[in-house]
């Protein structure tokens, strides 16, 4: 857009009118201007002024440019100081109707409307008003502005709102419209377009910028939005909003289209082909949608382009973050002006092309986060430009040696890791580049520590986390580890002892857990907020100065080491910490209470020490806990109903203490969010409270080993998370920061063997009530708990029958009922429990034939014995009639003999099994002897007399 106007020190027709200079001090008078900027404000002759413009040939004001040459985040607000303007807009300034030109930008005026005058200044045709700090909604009237071609009020923070989007279609000599973060979504209730863009807006003539990125909430169909006239547009920035559908094929009549930004939006299907017809296409952004389907393998409508290769002009082409899939189409490596190539998180597949090899202006290549294979061809080494290389995440192999790094001047991000990539360079090897981000985990660059990093110097983040490396860290590696703000050297088999104090970089990063480190626990030299030595060797006591050192740490883990004594009392000092982790060690003495002060605690891991005392009150202060372990301990005592406050707990382990007192009954009220509760192998006594089904998020209730009484409560039976299987698994990660965080864990009793649960812990439901002194009939209202894997009732004195519909908890793995006073039959439905893989019902007062069809025929004996009543396979006592099914028979068999005649049959058969006899299990089950050919009382009488 042209504006003729005189700027200061220029000679003009006319002087500065009497009215014009009247209004701009008017106007002046009602701005704040705390650096002076309107200091050359002065004089009769106003076209002589900063930041004002005047006709050539009348000496009227067209133009006022006030925008702040340098805002708060500029890098000259140092040098120049804050240039904001603020105050009010005096509405004298309509009197300059003359004015074609104004511009407000990125100033300050704290949140003041629009004024609504503006939109009388008929002859504009530039106005800026972005980023000024203007609140409040846009009005409709400013589509009177007919001659505006230039409008841009995009906003910070969505602090502008849009109650009607129709009036940008009355703009008619529109080529510019910028509306970044103004809020569209009241058109929701009031336009009637219900959030859309109208579509008219494809059909103002002139426009050739549109921008109402970042709205989030703003909608359309693309095959609706494209369907118009789009022809003249060069920029199209739509992104971060709420637009779906798919990309019509007419996109490729877009001849004039420079820049299409739909990034963060709903796009759905397939990249259209005519896509090769976008000649002047520069930037295609298509990043976080869902996009589906392959690349297309040709393009259409090159013809339409003087070059001969595709897309000639594209230098950003950002897919990234889609479910695109099938292999990368060659066309992409003819892209010779290409600078940036994003395709990571999609689902490709087969190798990388070579030909990328040959992109000379590639600066930024992210593949990561697809199923790629293959190598990575040597041509990569010839990408003198390269400044970021990332195919991380793939399933790559083969070797890397020097060739593939050998122009690779500019690189300053280079992430290989969890690949299955081999680098063998020569020890020393030089690398032509100047390394800042270097990740390499799980590539195998070992034995030897890499020798070549002591050649960089710009090193600021370093991971060769599970590299195959089985060194010492050599010496002159603590040089350049002072630099870093990122150091993972996890999962390797590092060894020896470690500076002390540990030269990082402030605020750093360090995880060297899972080595075979000695000594005692090094200090940093200065405060970071990320510390994890897990899993080594560490001896000695915590530093009492470790919370004064590292007052700022987020993240601290020393578990699985050999550290003794006592928990610092000065730990409160860390008052960031949101993980501690201090569990598989030696630790004595009891917690501080001084802990409480680190109220921004997410998980505590205490668990498997020597700790003892009783639980300090202050725990309850901890509100935003997640994850508690204290579990395997010597704590004795109760459970402070100061716990009570952790709403946010989702894991409570107590297990294996000393604890005692009545169960704590307030546990089942006001924990919505409680996963895991683990009070095992204490000595808590007391009834369960009735209102456990209040615990709608349980998952896993572990309080065996106690001496808790009375009936399990039917509430038991409404636990909500247990009546659905748990389909989706959900890694339980607290205290995430900067891809580091604390896993959950937890020891649980299966098939009478204790296993640790770790990522699958989610997807586990589980009872287990073992070994109390529960009385009472089995509730049937625990069959209403579907989703149940593990169900342990064993060790109490729980009468009555097993229910008829247990098969209805169809995903139970493991069920254990042994050791109480169960009677009645075992239900024949549990032939069809196909997951069950562990039962055991010894020990009870069961009668009757054991089902064995279906999936009871993978049991043996022992899950069975010690119910004199049972018979049938897989146990050795013949059923008695001869009949298919003797339940009945035996059930309803009162005389007094009975008793006598089975425990005889018993032993005869017993005997019968020691002297080889040949009855197999088969045998006794399929075809039982008739009753008149059993003769086993009499044997077994002549037995008993023998013996």
């Amino acid at each position: 857009m042209a504006v003729e106007f005189a700027c200061k020190g220029q000679n003009v027709a006319t002087s500065c009118s009497a009215n014009d200079l009247e209004v701009l001090l008017d106007f002046k008078n009602g701005l704040n201007d705390p650096e002076n900027r309107l200091s050359s404000w002065q004089g009769r002759d106003c076209c002589m002024w900063r930041g004002i413009g005047c006709s050539n040939a009348t000496g009227s004001v067209i133009k006022i440019d006030l925008h702040n040459p340098f805002p708060v985040d500029s890098a000259d607000v140092s040098r120049y100081g804050f240039w904001n303007l603020s105050g009010e807009i005096r509405p004298s300034l309509v009197k300059i109707q003359s004015l074609r030109y104004l511009d407000l930008s990125l100033n300050t005026f704290g949140g003041i409307p629009i004024p609504r005058f503006v939109s009388s200044l008929k002859n504009l045709e530039y106005l800026n008003l972005s980023k000024a700090g203007f609140f409040g909604t846009l009005h409709p009237d400013l589509g009177n502005l007919t001659n505006l071609q230039y409008l841009d009020v995009s906003s910070e923070f969505s602090a502008l709102t849009v109650e009607n989007f129709q009036w940008v279609t009355g703009l008619v000599s529109l080529k510019y419209i910028g509306m970044n973060q103004v809020e569209l979504s009241m058109t929701l209730s009031n336009s009637g377009f219900r959030g859309r863009i109208p579509l008219g807006i494809s059909e103002i003539p002139r426009l050739r910028y549109l921008n109402l990125a970042l709205n989030k909430n703003l909608s359309a169909n693309c095959l609706e939005l494209f369907r118009g006239s789009w022809k003249q547009i060069e920029v199209l920035d739509l992104g971060s909003n709420k637009l779906h559908g798919k990309l019509p094929r007419s996109i490729g009549n877009m001849t004039y289209l420079t820049h299409f930004d739909l990034f963060l939006n709903n796009i759905e299907g397939g990249i259209p082909a005519t896509i090769g017809g976008l000649c002047s296409l520069i930037n295609f952004d298509l990043t976080g949608n869902n996009l589906t389907g392959s690349l297309p393998e040709k393009l259409e409508g090159m013809e339409k382009c003087d070059s001969k290769r595709p897309l000639p002009n594209l230098m950003y082409l950002k897919l990234s973050s889609n479910r695109l899939v099938g292999k990368i189409p060659g066309w992409l490596g003819k892209l010779k002006s290409l600078q940036q190539l994003g395709l990571a998180s999609n689902f490709f597949e087969g190798p990388i092309p070579a030909s990328f090899g040959k992109l000379q202006n590639l600066t930024n290549l992210r593949l990561s986060g697809n199923q790629l294979n293959g190598t990575l061809s040597e041509s990569f080494g010839q990408l003198s430009e390269l400044s970021v290389l990332d195919p991380s995440s793939n399933f790559l192999t083969g070797t890397l040696s020097e060739v593939h790094f050998k122009n690779l001047r500019k690189v300053k991000i280079l992430d290989l890791s969890s690949n299955s990539l081999t680098l063998i360079v020569n020890p020393n090897w030089i690398p032509p580049f100047q390394i800042r981000n270097l990740d390499m985990g799980s590539c195998h660059i070992g034995p030897s520590f890499p020798t070549w990093l002591k050649s960089q110097k710009e090193l600021k983040f370093l991971d060769i986390s599970n590299a195959s490396i089985s060194d010492s860290i050599p010496g002159w590696f603590w040089d350049i580890s002072s630099n870093l703000s990122l150091l993972n050297c996890s999962f390797n088999q590092l060894s020896g002892t470690l500076p002390d104090p540990l030269p990082v970089f402030p605020f750093a990063d360090i995880d060297l857990s899972s080595n075979l480190f000695n000594g005692t626990i090094p200090i940093p030299s200065v405060s970071i907020e990320l510390l994890d030595l897990s899993h080594n060797m560490f001896q000695g006591l915590i530093p009492q100065n470790i919370s004064e050192v590292m007052p700022d740490l987020i993240f601290l883990s020393l578990s699985s080491n050999e550290i003794s004594g006592e928990i610092p009392a000065t730990i409160r000092k860390m008052t960031l910490v949101q993980v501690i982790d201090l569990s598989n060690n030696k630790l004595t003495g009891s917690i501080p209470s001084s802990i409480g002060e680190c109220s921004y605690l997410k998980a505590l891991d205490l668990g498997n020490n020597f700790l003892s005392g009783s639980f300090p009150s202050s725990l309850g202060q901890l509100i935003q806990l997640q994850s508690l372990h204290l579990n395997d301990n010597k704590f004795s005592g109760g459970v402070p109903i100061s716990l009570k406050n952790l709403s946010s707990l989702e894991t409570l382990d107590l297990g294996n203490n000393r604890l005692s007192g009545k169960f704590p009954s307030w546990i089942s009220d006001g924990f919505q969010n409680l996963r895991i509760l683990s009070l095992r192998s204490n000595s808590f006594s007391g009834e369960l409270p009735l209102g456990m089904s209040k615990l709608s998020s349980l998952q896993v209730l572990d309080l065996a080993e106690n001496n808790i009484t009375g009936a399990i409560p039917t509430s038991t039976g409404d636990l909500n998370a247990m009546v659905q299987e748990e389909k989706v698994n959900e890694y339980l990660l607290y205290g995430k920061y900067r891809g580091i965080y604390y896993e959950e864990s937890l020891v649980v009793n299966l098939k009478n063997q204790f296993q640790k649960y770790t990522k699958t812990l989610s997807l586990l439901t589980s009872i287990d009530l073992s070994r109390n002194n529960l009385n009472g009939a089995f509730p049937v209202e625990l069959t209403n708990l579907h989703g149940l894997i593990v169900l342990n009732l064993s060790g109490n004195q729980i009468s009555g029958k097993i229910p008829e519909n247990i098969s209805s908890l169809h995903q139970l793995a493991s069920l254990d009922l042994s050791s109480n006073t169960l009677s009645g039959v075992i239900p024949s439905s549990m032939e069809s429990m196909s997951f069950l893989s562990y039962i055991n019902f010894s020990n009870n007062n069961l009668s009757g034939m054991v089902p064995y069809k279906g999936q009871m025929t993978t049991f043996t004996v022992s899950a069975f014995e010690g119910n004199p009543h049972l018979c049938g396979a897989p146990l050795l006592v013949l059923c008695q009639n001869g009949n298919s099914d003797n339940r009945t028979v035996l059930e309803n068999d009162s005389s007094d003999e009975f008793p006598d005649k089975w425990f005889y049959v018993s032993v005869a058969l017993g005997f019968i099994t020691e002297s080889s006899t040949d009855l197999s299990q088969s045998e006794a089950t399929e075809q039982p002897a008739p009753k008149d050919q059993i003769r086993a009382p009499d044997m077994a009488k002549e037995v008993f007399n023998r013996y």
